[in-house]
C-alpha cells in the first residue's frame, strides 16, 4: 500500500515511564537531534515504538527537550501538498481523454474515494485525540489512548488480507460496495461513541475498512485503465490519500472552539462511503475479472464503457489469449501463491514492499524536526513544509515519468538517491570534521531522501504488484503484498528505538543505506519493466504456463 503526511507516535504497551524515558536517554547520547515523528505524503502509515502507548497526532511528551507538536506540523505539511495537487489532475484530465473514448476517468475517480477514505480516517484521529480522551474519559491513561490508533491498524492487517480473497469472490465492484459497510458503521460507532470500548470497536471495523480498500482500489485502477496511462493513473491513488489527508486537516479546524466537533469530524466521514457505495453501482466491473469467470457478454459490455468501441477488438483479443491456459478462469487459493508458476513474482512483490519499509523513510522523518533545527530552522511550519514540499514534487514529477521512464528506472533511481541521502545523513550526524556544516548537510539529506522516496520508492510498488501479477492471483497477491506491508510497518515500530539505542542513530542510517543499495542490485536483477505493455502482455513474460 503504499507512499502521505501523517504523525503516528506508538508506544509499547507493556512499558511504562522508565522506558519512555531510558529510551529518550539513549538518543540523547547517540545523536543531539531527535525529532517527531512527520510521515511522509506517500501517506504509508508510520508506527514509531516509544514507551507505552499508540497515539497519532498530539503528544505533550518531548524528545531531546523538543516538544511535539505534531497537529500544527500536520497542518502545514498539508497546505504544502494542496499546494502541488492543483497541477497533477489536470494533466491527467488532458491525457486521460485524449487517450480513451469511454468512462475510464470517472470509473477511477468513484474507487478513489476509497483512497480518500484511507487517508481521512488515517489523519482524523491527529488533531482529535485528546479531545476524544477528554470527552470519554480516558484523557490520563496513554495506554488507553494509545489503542484507539493501534486498534486502526490492526483492522487494516485483517482487512487487507480479507480484501483479496472477496475480490476474486465476489468482483471489484461489490468488494468496493461491501467494504462501505465497515467503514460506514464504524464511522457511526466512532461518533457516537459514549466510551472507550465503543471507539475502539469502531476504530476496529474502520481499518478493517482502508485495509481492504488499500488492495481494491490500486487492483482495480491497474485493471481498468488503457495501457498507455496506467501509469498516470494508478498514480491518483496516492494523490487521493493525500487528499484525504486535507479534508481530514479541514475538518479538524473547528475543534479549537468547539471540542465536541470532534463527533461531526467522524461523521463527515460517512458521505464519501455512501458516495463509493453509490457510484460503485453505476460503474463497469474489471473486465478481466469478468472474462476469467466466463461472463464474456458482461465482460464485453463493461470493456466497450470503459475504453470505447475502437479499443474493445484489442482488449478482448488480450483477454482471450490470457484466459486460454487451463486453469486460468478458475481463482487461485492462497497455496497456489507459492507454486512454481507463481512463487517468483509473488516473491518480487512482498521483496518491493520489504525493501520500501526498510529502507529508512520512518527513521527519517523521524528525527526531521530536530535536523532542521541544527540548520536554524527552529519553526516546525517551515520543516513540515520543506518535507512536504519535496514529498508533493516527487509525486507530482513521478506521476508524469511514469508512462514515460518506466517503473524500473524510477526505482532504481530512487533507491540509488535514498542510499546516498542515507549516507551524507549518516556522515553529517558522525563525522566531527563536518560538524561545521552538519545542519546544512542533515537538512539536505532529508529532503533530497523524502524527495527520491516519492520518485519512486512510495508511489511504484502500489502501482507495479498489479501489473506483474497474473490475472489468476492478481488479487490475493497483492493483497499478500500489502499485508506485509502493514506487517513489517509495525514490526518497525515495535523495535526501531530499541535498535536505536543499541547501536546509534548514525549506524541505523549507514545500515539504511546498504538496504538501499541492496534494493538497487534486487530491482536490477528481478524487476520486469511494464510501461507500455498490457497486464495480458506482461503475465505472458512472468507467468508462463507451467
Amino acid at each position: 500500500m503504499n507512499a502521505f503526511s501523517i504523525r503516528i507516535h506508538s508506544f509499547y504497551f507493556s512499558s511504562g515511564a522508565s522506558k519512555v524515558q531510558s529510551s529518550l536517554a539513549a538518543f540523547r547520547s547517540s545523536s543531539r537531534r531527535s525529532a517527531a515523528v512527520q510521515s511522509p505524503v506517500s501517506c504509508l502509515l508510520f508506527s514509531s515504538r516509544l514507551g507505552g502507548e499508540i497515539r497519532m497526532g498530539v503528544t505533550k511528551k518531548s524528545l531531546g527537550g523538543v516538544a511535539l507538536h505534531t497537529h500544527k506540523r500536520l497542518s502545514s505539511s498539508i497546505r504544502a501538498q494542496a499546494a502541488g495537487l492543483s497541477l497533477v489532475p489536470l494533466w491527467f484530465l488532458s491525457s486521460s481523454s485524449s487517450s480513451s473514448g469511454g468512462i475510464v476517468l470517472p470509473a477511477v475517480g468513484v474507487a478513489c474515494l476509497g483512497a480518500i477514505l484511507f487517508g481521512y480516517h488515517l489523519g482524523v484521529v491527529n488533531g482529535a485525540l485528546e479531545y476524544i480522551a477528554k470527552d470519554l474519559g480516558f484523557a490520563a491513561d496513554p495506554v488507553l489512548q494509545g489503542w484507539v490508533v493501534s486498534s486502526t491498524l490492526a483492522g487494516a492487517t485483517v482487512g487487507s488480507f480479507t480484501g483479496g480473497s472477496l475480490a476474486d469472490k465476489i468482483g471489484r465492484r461489490r468488494t468496493f460496495q461491501l467494504d462501505a459497510i465497515p467503514l460506514l458503521i464504524g464511522t457511526l460507532l466512532s461518533a457516537n461513541a459514549a466510551g472507550f470500548q465503543a471507539m475502539v470497536i469502531g476504530r476496529i471495523l474502520v481499518g478493517f475498512g482502508i485495509g481492504v480498500s488499500s488492495g481494491v482500489v490500486p487492483l482495480y485502477i491497474s485493471e481498468v485503465s488503457p495501457t498507455e496511462i496506467r501509469g498516470a493513473l494508478g498514480s491518483v491513488n496516492q494523490l487521493a490519500i493525500c487528499v484525504g489527508i486535507l479534508l481530514a486537516l479541514i475538518a479538524g479546524l473547528p475543534l479549537v472552539n468547539n471540542p465536541a466537533w470532534w463527533r461531526s469530524m467522524f461523521a463527515i466521514a460517512t458521505v464519501p462511503a455512501l458516495l463509493l457505495c453509490l457510484g460503485m453501482a453505476y460503474s463497469p466491473e474489471s473486465p478481466r475479472w469478468l472474462y476469467k469467470q466466463g461472463r464474456i457478454a458482461e465482460a464485453e459490455t463493461a470493456a466497450r464503457r470503459l475504453w470505447g468501441k475502437a479499443k474493445l477488438e484489442t482488449a478482448l483479443a488480450d483477454l482471450k489469449e490470457s484466459n486460454s491456459d487451463a486453469g486460468a478462469s478458475e481463482d487461485a487459493g492462497w497455496g497456489d501463491l507459492f507454486s512454481r508458476r507463481y512463487r517468483k513474482v509473488v516473491g518480487v512483490g512482498m521483496s518491493l514492499f520489504l525493501f520500501q519499509q526498510f529502507a529508512g523513510i520512518n527513521a527519517v522523518v523521524y528525527f526531521s524536526t530536530n535536523v532542521f533545527r541544527s540548520a536554524g530552522i527552529a519553526s516546525d511550519v517551515a520543516a513540515s513544509a520543506l518535507v512536504g514540499a519535496a514529498n508533493v514534487i516527487g509525486t507530482a514529477v513521478a506521476s508524469s515519468l511514469m508512462d514515460k521512464q518506466g517503473r524500473k528506472k524510477l526505482l532504481m533511481a530512487s533507491f540509488s538517491g535514498m542510499a546516498a541521502s542515507m549516507l551524507v545523513l549518516a556522515l553529517a550526524l558522525s563525522w566531527r570534521s563536518l560538524e561545521a556544516y552538519s545542519g546544512t548537510l542533515a537538512v539536505l539529506g532529508t529532503v533530497s531522501y523524502v524527495l527520491a522516496f516519492s520518485l519512486g520508492a512510495g508511489p511504484v510498488p502500489g502501482l507495479l504488484l498489479p501489473e506483474i501479477f497474473a490475472s489468476r492471483i492478481r488479487a490475493k497477491a497483492v493483497a499478500l503484498s500489502l499485508g506485509v506491508h502493514w506487517i513489517s510497518n509495525f514490526m518497525i515500530g515495535l523495535f526501531f528505538l530499541n535498535v536505536v539505542k543499541r547501536f546509534g542513530v548514525s549506524s541505523v542510517y549507514l545500515g539504511f543505506s546498504a538496504v538501499c543499495v541492496a534494493a538497487v542490485l534486487y530491482i536490477a536483477n528481478n524487476v520486469v519493466e511494464t510501461k507500455g505493455r498490457s497486464l495480458e502482455e506482461i503475465e505472458r513474460e512472468l507467468s508462463p504456463a507451467v
